[in-house]
């Protein structure tokens, strides 16, 4: 059993928490320019000089009885020192570390730790150069020009000039330069302004103002009220006399429940934090690792302390991570990890250059074209017999049939790149959208696996309690002023004697009804909404001045004190409880660790002056856990003095617990059907004696040394869990984000899987997924949880094999173990399903999964999110995608794309990665066949003059006519489309084409292929054939053909013109028109001028081009392609 699970069933416990209310009265005067009780706080607990235990997951409120056993066990025999192999007084072996803990006697001289920054920035002043050349010429095909660039220095090798190789070659990698310089300056100036985020470090002089980067491990930092930490610490002291805060830890495991975290005892028993400086001892934590949920370590106080010295243990509960979020009172915590060596760090993967597939298909193209440029030159060679200084002749041939591949090839798909990127960026329907990496837009246009977050990312993590179900009757949000009807019905008599109309004494609704077979529905409506009031872990947030008990209000305070309401749980879903009973007119008025307040809004509403308030006392509370599956409590009505039991959790624990009932299990498959979590709600009026004999099974089970969890929960289910009266059923919502639905169903038409990982509990993320349509109507769920061992994990997947066409759900310690043990069994299962959900997902684990899903399917993997906990997969995956939304921005800040919402993903891949991919497989396709033409021509030429490595083109007829005369018209080519936006989103079957990779194969590079030697041959032959008087009527001819051919085939390709496309091609004619005149070296203007010229340059043209237009014709006609049915 791992530490974590063990820790939320009570298996370790965490430093006591102690409280001193005799010092609480001077708290205000401690530290005049920054105290630590930040104005009035009502404290956590209503009794002074208890102390209490709690685990990670142990709520806020427990039981009186359970902090008068903690009490006692509050000195725990601790060795005072580190453990074995460990000095003290700073030094480290391992990377664990013992320090001072008054940064009086701290020598921070000495730099042992990594510096408090966060660095995303890939360069620095020394690396750039060399990491940027490297990450270009590692590719063959830059490789092959810088050679080729090379030797036009050695004279027996230089064809033309010098620029015409050089020059390409050099602006290309001057624009990338440009472009990493750009993106990494970015990452480099977000990294700073996090860097530079003032905090209070708390000195012997008083609070002063720092960055984030200068604290250091030692210090004391004061954390304030929604501020976040900037680095891991242990936590001495908060404004809660008891010690406890909550925290958010959204942004690292992606969980937006609030986590309680509980202050060392010793120190938050000091009246200031100047007192603080006055104790001397040392802080001892383990090495730094992964685990977020595991921390050991110890906090030894040698002098300073009232009682001498004192030890206590450090566990997770003790600590605030960094990249969390205080979200109540402020704090002081004691730095232990800093930079690198923080949780959140290491649970972040490293920045990685990526590269798209559609420039390793090139990659891989330019090496066979490079295998063809040394044929063609061995055989030209060959030919000519070997003679003389055959291998420099055979150089010189493979300059000369370099622009086999073409330069221009990575110039043209860059700057559609950067065109792709603005045309996202500008789009109307997807608003605020931003590329942050220009370089991979193609790789939106061949998704397979799409991995997302669930909370915030396809949830807006706004809980509604939508249903509520009572046998009988059933509620929803529409119906909820019947309850309140109801409400004010039952309680009229109880608003009278608040009021004092009333004489004699009443016994609460909470008594009333018991033993009745059948009770009239205000009272069961009462019993349900009261019973869901109280049994919950939520607190009202201290900003409410809630009312104590026997004080009044008048109905304007009243409203007021409602407006203002906010509360504090562990569960999104029980706040969600608490605002539906708010809302009806039952609000949790106050709570302490030991008491209750209801206030019966419903009643002063009803007629009545005031509100009633109703106090309970809380004898004991069961917390939810995820073995349990629910939590219970038990309460005392100080009324009436009548004990009562409360609990609710999933259906499939709590049918076996309250009594039968007909409609239950029907309403609750209704219900998760419809993508609500179901919460069954049970009670059990329990007298003085059988509560007595409870609490005795209880008491001894607690102090049980051997299987104390698990003798617990046998006396609760002995003596509380029978006979347990069924009040009804709860139904609450996670909103989605807008057209998540129909989003998930264009994805998964469009054949991209989508695999949510969240962190989130097996049950939540499972009724998201139904609510979202991940899982099918009538498909199976296949749920993998609770597995330990590899044993069982194998029968699992063997059990998964035989599953056929399901939803897998599988947890964390599952995934774990798959993956350790069983990764390409899981990989190999999991990757045909149409949806998998991984549960209680670490951060290291999403990226885990992007990885064996791209290693084991050789596909391209998306991952969307929108928190810190994110950052690890968005990197690993091909293609990151972060969203704008409430758990900050380090998502957007780090993904390749930023977006605003989820529902943009689909025209962000089938309108934008479709066009994105096509248009460049085609440009790619028509930059190598303009190469490959002009090479065609050369060895046609060579051939024909007796071998001879003289060029055909030279000079800026070979410059401009990659340049001039016909870059434009082909680089227009990224402005078609083959269909409009409308039909793309209307047709996902559309993309999933994509994702077989035919538009760019070697199928359609050998029809290239075939294309660029016909036509090249059919050019040179052609103009030999028409051989005039003089050579320069040939260059004339040839090259002419050749222009005219590029042109018309630029029109032959165009699907869907535009009007820069016909100037384009317009413009570039006349510019090759007007260079005839400005290039007399070249042409001869008199011959130009003839007749002759004219019908031959026609003819040539003609045999060329015309031919391609009759069989695209018939194509279309006989074997039309998938879009044009569709246009």
């Amino acid at each position: 059993m791992s530490k974590r699970r063990t820790a939320r069933n009570g298996g370790y416990l965490a430093a006591p928490i102690g409280t001193n209310d005799d010092n609480s009265n001077n708290r205000d005067e401690a530290i005049p320019m920054q105290r630590l009780s930040l104005g009035s706080r009502r404290s956590l607990d209503s009794s002074a000089g208890h102390s209490s235990t709690f685990s990670v997951d142990t709520p806020l409120m427990a039981a009186a009885s359970d902090l008068d056993e903690a009490a006692d066990n509050t000195r725990l025999d601790i060795p005072a020192g580190p453990p074995p192999g460990q000095t003290a007084g700073g030094g480290s072996r391992g990377n664990a570390r013992t320090e001072p803990l008054n940064p009086l006697d701290n020598n921070f001289k000495k730099s042992r730790y990594p510096r408090n920054v966060v660095q995303n920035n890939r360069y620095n002043i020394f690396t750039f150069l060399p990491l940027v050349l490297f990450e270009q010429f590692k590719f063959f095909f830059n490789l092959y020009f810088l050679l080729v660039a090379l030797s036009q220095f050695v004279p027996q090798l230089r064809i033309g000039y010098l620029f015409t190789y050089v020059g390409p070659l050099v602006f290309v990698l001057a624009v990338t330069m440009a472009k990493e310089w750009h993106d990494d300056h970015a990452r480099r100036k977000r990294d700073n302004e996090a860097n530079s985020q003032k905090y209070l470090r708390l000195t012997v002089d008083g609070p002063r103002v720092v960055p984030s980067a200068k604290i250091r491990v030692g210090d004391l930092v004061l954390i304030e009220k929604n501020q976040r930490v900037p680095a891991d610490m242990v936590l001495l002291r908060t404004t809660e006399s008891s010690g406890a805060c909550f925290v958010r830890t959204d942004q690292l495991d992606g969980e937006t429940d609030w986590k309680l975290r509980v202050a060392v005892a010793p120190t938050q028993k000091l009246t200031d934090n100047a007192e603080l400086f006055g104790l001397h001892g040392s802080v001892y934590a383990d090495a730094p690792h992964k685990d977020i949920y595991e921390f050991e370590g110890n906090l030894a106080v040698e002098s300073g302390l009232s009682e001498g010295a004192v030890t206590v243990p450090l566990a997770a509960e003790n600590t605030l991570w960094a990249n969390t979020t205080l979200a109540s009172g402020s704090a002081v915590g004691y730095v232990i990890y800093t930079g690198r060596d923080t949780r959140a760090a290491m649970n972040t993967g490293s920045a990685k250059t990526k590269v798209g597939i559609l420039d390793s298909e090139v990659n891989r193209l330019s090496k066979i074209l490079f295998l063809v440029t040394l044929g063609l030159s061995l055989a030209m060679v060959a030919l000519d017999g070997f003679k003389a200084v055959w291998y420099v002749t055979l150089f010189r041939f493979l300059i000369l049939f370099s622009s086999i591949i073409p330069i221009s090839l990575r110039v043209n798909l860059d700057m559609g790149k950067s065109f792709y990127s603005m045309v996202i960026e500008r789009d109307a329907e997807i608003p605020g959208s931003v590329v942050r990496n220009s370089m991979i837009p193609e790789e939106l246009g061949r998704i397979e696996y799409c991995l997302t977050d669930k909370t915030g990312t396809l949830t807006r993590n706004e809980m509604e309690l939508k249903r509520v179900h009572m046998g009988v009757m059933a509620y929803t949000l529409e119906t909820s002023d019947e309850v309140t009807r109801h409400l004010r019905t039952n309680l009229k008599e109880l608003a009278e004697e608040a009021d004092g109309a009333g004489e004699a004494r009443r016994d609460t609704p909470l008594g009333t009804g018991h033993g009745r077979a059948r009770r009239d529905m205000p009272q069961r409506v009462f019993d349900m909404v009261e019973s869901l009031a109280l049994c919950h872990n939520v607190t009202p947030a201290e900003e409410s001045a809630m009312a104590t008990e026997g004080s009044t209000h008048d109905a304007q305070a009243a409203a007021a004190v409602v407006q203002e309401m906010a509360y504090q749980a562990s569960s999104p879903d029980e706040v969600a409880i608490v605002k539906w009973t708010e809302h009806v007119g039952v609000t949790l008025a106050g709570r302490t660790l030991t008491t209750m307040t209801l206030r019966l809004d419903a009643a002063a509403a009803g007629g009545s002056s005031t509100a009633p308030l109703l106090t309970y006392d809380i004898l004991q509370v069961f917390p939810f856990t995820s073995e349990s599956k629910r939590m219970g409590i038990v309460v005392r009505s100080r009324r009436t003095g009548e004990i009562v039991f409360i609990q609710k959790g999933a259906d499939v624990v709590m049918g076996r617990i309250v009594q039968y009932s007909d409609w239950l299990d029907e309403e609750c498959g209704n219900m998760a059907r419809d993508g609500l979590r179901t919460l069954v709600v049970g009670r059990k009026r329990l007298s003085p004696q059988a509560y007595a004999r409870f609490d005795e099974a209880y008491q001894r089970a607690r102090v049980a040394v051997v299987g104390r969890a698990e003798a617990m929960q046998r006396a609760v289910a002995e003596h509380l869990e029978r006979d347990v009266e069924l009040l009804g059923v709860t139904g609450v919502e996670d909103r989605l984000q807008d057209h998540v639905r129909t989003t998930l169903e264009l994805l998964g038409n469009a054949g991209v899987r989508v695999w949510m990982l969240t962190g989130d509990k097996v049950e939540t993320a499972t009724c998201v997924a139904v609510s979202a349509r991940l899982v099918r109507r009538g498909q199976l769920v296949h749920v993998m949880a609770g597995l330990r061992t590899a044993h069982e994990v194998q029968a699992a997947l063997e059990a998964l094999r035989t599953a056929g066409d399901c939803c897998l759900v599988v947890d964390g310690d599952t995934l774990g173990v798959a993956l350790d043990f069983f990764g390409d069994e899981f990989a190999q299962a999991a990757a045909a399903l149409p949806a998998v959900v991984c549960c209680r997902c670490s951060p290291t684990q999403k990226a885990a999964v992007v990885r064996l899903l791209q290693r084991h399917t050789r596909r391209r993997v998306l991952a969307v999110g929108d928190g810190a906990n994110d950052v690890s997969m968005i990197r690993a995956a091909d293609v990151g995608v972060g969203l704008v939304g409430r758990e900050g921005m380090q998502a957007s800040l780090t993904a390749d794309f930023s977006v605003n919402q989820f529902s943009y993903i689909a025209r962000l891949l089938l309108w934008h990665g479709r066009n994105s991919y096509k248009r460049s497989a085609k440009l790619a396709q028509f930059v190598i066949h303009r190469g490959l033409i002009i090479s065609i021509m050369q060895v046609v030429f060579s051939a024909l003059f007796y071998f001879a490595p003289i060029a055909l083109f030279q000079g800026m007829l070979l410059v401009g006519y990659t340049t001039v005369y016909t870059m434009a018209p082909v680089f227009s080519l990224v402005l078609d489309r083959d269909v409009s936006a409308e039909i793309a989103m209307l047709y996902p079957e559309l993309y999933a084409e994509l994702t077989k990779g035919r538009v760019l194969s070697f199928k359609t590079f050998s029809s290239w292929l075939l294309i660029s030697i016909y036509q090249g041959g059919a050019l040179m032959m052609i103009a030999v054939w028409l051989f005039d008087t003089e050579f320069i009527h040939v260059v004339s001819i040839a090259f002419t053909g050749l222009v005219l051919n590029e042109l018309l085939m630029v029109a032959l390709e165009i699907r869907t013109w535009h009007r820069w496309m016909f100037w384009s091609i317009l413009g570039s004619l006349a510019i090759y028109v007007a260079s005839i005149w400005v290039l007399p070296a070249y042409f001869d203007v008199s011959f130009i001028l003839s007749a002759a010229f004219v019908w031959k340059s026609l003819v040539i043209t003609a045999v060329s081009s015309v031919p391609l237009y009759i069989i695209k014709a018939i194509r279309r006609i006989y074997a039309p392609p998938a879009y044009a049915k569709l246009t």
